[in-house]
């Protein structure tokens, strides 16, 4: 083991210890040929995670994970969804119980009645796969049930706010995500943002380019479909890549403000059953080329 991977155990280590003797035990889980460390963030009590690379100290926010932001479901005789779980930043009246299995983090939560909800993340050797998993022991039958994971970029060496570095791929290669917006680079501030760029996979080509919303946010819409479902965003050292991607998602999309990475695809739900999706963020050193080779070789046994 090199000086440096043995460095980043003896750290997480010390971490633990020095929890226990304050009285609580730390929830992470760590890589140490990566240096990749997962834990459960405790600045909030709904369930979220803080994400750090090798060498990023505990001060760097690094990439913060709603895990969910919300969860919303649709009954199949009613046309509108409706959200059965939002995520709350800070104190709450109480908080899930989390328990740490292996190289993986992990609660159960009632969203709604009868329906229960298992969040299960797990490092592994090129980054962390999200499970969902839904029980319905209600009379209810829903034709949706999702999950929506969040992974924001908050650390300033993954932030990408021009989206001048995060990427998607189509049928000719890969192309940068806001390649159509190309006056990005020079609107100020305040006529970017807030916005969410957005690129289908399973659903169709919206043929609106640009569209306005009434909550003031602007949705720049690609006009051609991904072949692959995931959005790719190197380092701002070119070092390491992140990468989101799952089974069939109905588009990717990103909102550059926060840097946030989205594919998140959902699943039907009837009385007595058991559904499960995942999804995973790919958190490597290594290069575009070989995100894709990962997302072809993985994705297919994401399949629901």
């Amino acid at each position: 083991m090199s000086r440096e991977r043995l460095l980043i155990g003896c750290l997480a280590c010390l971490a633990s210890l020095f929890a226990s003797a304050q009285g609580t035990e730390r929830l992470e889980v760590a890589d140490a040929e990566t240096g990749v460390r997962v834990a459960v963030d405790e600045r909030d009590d709904l369930p979220a995670l803080r994400i750090h690379v090798a060498g990023q100290a505990e001060s760097d926010p690094g990439i913060f994970v709603l895990f969910p932001e919300h969860v919303t479901a649709r009954e199949r005789d009613q046309a509108e969804p409706r959200q059965l779980y939002l995520f709350r930043p800070g104190r709450q009246s109480g908080r899930p119980a989390w328990r740490r299995d292996g190289r993986s983090l992990e609660y159960r939560l009632d969203i709604a009645p009868g329906v229960t909800m298992l969040a299960r993340a797990t490092l592994e050797a090129d980054g962390i796969r999200y499970t969902y998993r839904f029980e319905n022991r209600s009379a209810t039958a829903y034709a949706k049930m999702q999950a929506v994971t969040d992974p924001r970029m908050e650390s300033p060496a993954f932030r990408d706010v021009r989206l001048e570095r995060s990427y998607v791929h189509h049928r000719d290669g890969f192309d940068l995500l806001a390649s159509e917006t190309p006056g990005r680079t020079t609107m100020t501030l305040d006529q970017w943002l807030p916005n969410r760029h957005r690129v289908p996979y399973t659903w169709p080509v919206d043929h609106e380019r640009v569209a306005r919303q009434s909550d003031g946010v602007t949705w720049y819409n690609k006009s051609r479909a991904v072949d692959e479902p995931f959005i790719a965003t190197r380092s701002v050292d070119g070092r390491w890549i992140m990468a989101t991607f799952s089974y069939d998602p109905g588009n990717v999309w990103s909102n550059p403000e926060l840097t946030c990475q989205h594919a998140d695809p959902e699943v039907a739900l009837d009385p007595g059953q058991t559904r499960a999706y995942e999804l995973k963020t790919l958190l490597f050193r290594g290069t575009l080329d070989e995100v894709l080779t990962k997302v072809k070789a993985q994705r297919p046994a994401m399949k629901p």
